[in-house]
Parts: C-alpha cells; structure tokens; sequence
C-alpha cells in the first residue's frame, strides 16, 4: 500500500462514521452484506471505499492546480508580448494533442529519471520512485490547464475591452481590476465549459491506476482479478463513478445558479 492510502487507511477510523460506502449507514454496510462488496474481512466494501476516497482526493487536488496554470496560460495567450503567446500556443498544443496517458507516463517515469540523474551529478546514487499521487495530479493538471486555459482564454475575448477602460477610469490599478471587474464576469463566462472538464477530469483519474495509486479502477480491478467476478465488480465501478458524476452535477448546477445571481431577469 503506497503513502496516500496508508494515510487514508490511518484516517479511516476518524471519517468512519460519515463514509457513504461502509459506514453505520453505508450502501455497502446496508446493502452488501454477505455479497462480496461486503465491508471488513468479508468482502471487498473496504478496499473500494479506499479507492473512492482516493480517486476524490486526486480529482479535488488537482483541479485548483489546473485551474491556475490554466489561468497563467490564459493571460500569456492574450499578453502583448509575443514570446509570451507563443510560449501559450506550444503549451496547449503539446499537452492538447497527447494522450492523457502517455502524459501521465512521461511525467511518472521522466521525473524519475531527472531526478536520478540530478542526484547522479550531485555524487548521490541510488533509485528514485515518485509518489503515484503526486505524479498523477501534475500529469493531469497539465492536461487539465491546457484546455482549461483555451477555455478562459475565450472567456476573456468575450469581455468588452470597456470594462478595463471602466477599472482605469476608476483609478484601479490593472491587478484590482483584474479582481474587481474582469474576474467576477470570467468565472461566469466560463464556468459551463470548466464544468465539462470537471466531469473529464473525474474520469481522467482512473488512469492512475496503470502506475498503482489504490483509485476506483484499481481497487475494483484487483477484487475482480481475486473473486474471478469481473463483469460484477467493473460494475460497480462503472455505478460509483456515474454516482461521483450525478452528485458533482447537482454541486455544480447550484454554483451555476450562484454565479448567475447578479444577472437582470429581462
């Protein structure tokens, strides 16, 4: 068991109570018994229960972090330096055009070679292996950036150059501004596109599983490779990763609501 699932292993006791899965009043606590998504030692309510905590976890971890570069990426693509545009341009095309996997391979295997290779000239030997958490949510917050930025990059041409021109007839510097007038109508502009890639992200982390992190695909991968129950337990998978996406609908669909709340009603 790597790091992030001992810590939730460790935390395990503390959130039992409020686990939808196997706590008092979980799915699988009420509905699983004597079946094999049974939580405890008889059958594998535990195991998933991990691997959903996990699979949240690396989706809410990485989704600030993309968002921001994604943001960065969008001011350079707009910036009136050209180098800066450029360097947006080979940003997004690169990381828009490879597969999210081979991102994820590269960014696992190449940080460990680079580091390797650091410690080599630094006179340190020795084998380096990255945290599959870690390297799970950089490779998908620069995917999840390059396309987040192209998103926010399009809302920012659909603001009116006025509002700017309004900031500084108001005597705000151009980072108030930005705060104050640009931001608020950004996040409006562009949050139904922002919410497509919430749901892609989501979907994205069950690559993880490849380089071992204990996600959804993979706790349910070892129990049907165990139990000799595929069909059942891809299943299950494929209910908690469709329940995961109905209930970030409703969450997203209020923030809609509350993003909208300045709006005239014509």
């Amino acid at each position: 068991m790597d790091g992030v699932s001992s810590a939730f292993a460790s935390l395990g006791g503390f959130f039992g109570m409020f686990d939808p899965l196997c706590g008092p009043v979980g799915i699988f606590t009420l509905l699983g018994q004597g079946t094999l998504i049974a939580c405890g030692d008889a059958g594998w309510g535990d195991e998933i229960a991990l691997g959903v905590g996990v699979t949240i976890s690396l989706a809410l971890a990485t989704l600030p972090l993309g968002l921001t570069i994604g943001f960065l990426v969008a001011l350079a693509a707009q910036s009136e330096e050209k180098s800066l545009r450029l360097a947006a341009g080979i940003y997004t095309t690169i990381f828009r055009g490879l597969p999210e996997l081979l991102t994820l391979f590269i960014v696992y295997y190449g940080m460990q070679i680079l580091i390797q290779w650091m410690l080599g000239m630094l006179g340190s030997g020795g084998r380096v292996e990255i945290n599959a958490f870690l390297a799970g949510m950089i490779a998908l917050a620069v995917v999840n950036s390059a396309y987040s930025g192209e998103v926010m990059l399009s809302a920012f041409r659909a603001i009116p150059k006025g509002q700017y021109e309004a900031g500084d007839a108001l005597g705000l510097r151009r980072g108030k501004t930005m705060m104050l007038i640009i931001l608020p109508q950004l996040v409006r502009i562009a949050l139904p596109g922002l919410v497509n890639l919430w749901m892609i992200l989501l979907k994205d982390t069950s690559y993880v599983s490849i380089i071992g992190l204990s996600d959804i695909l993979r706790q349910t991968g070892v129990a049907a490779r165990v139990s000799k129950e595929a069909f059942f337990f891809y299943m299950i998978a494929c209910s908690l990763y469709l329940g995961l996406a109905i209930l970030s609908s409703f969450g997203l669909r209020y923030i809609d609501r509350w993003s909208r709340r300045s709006e005239v009603v014509r």
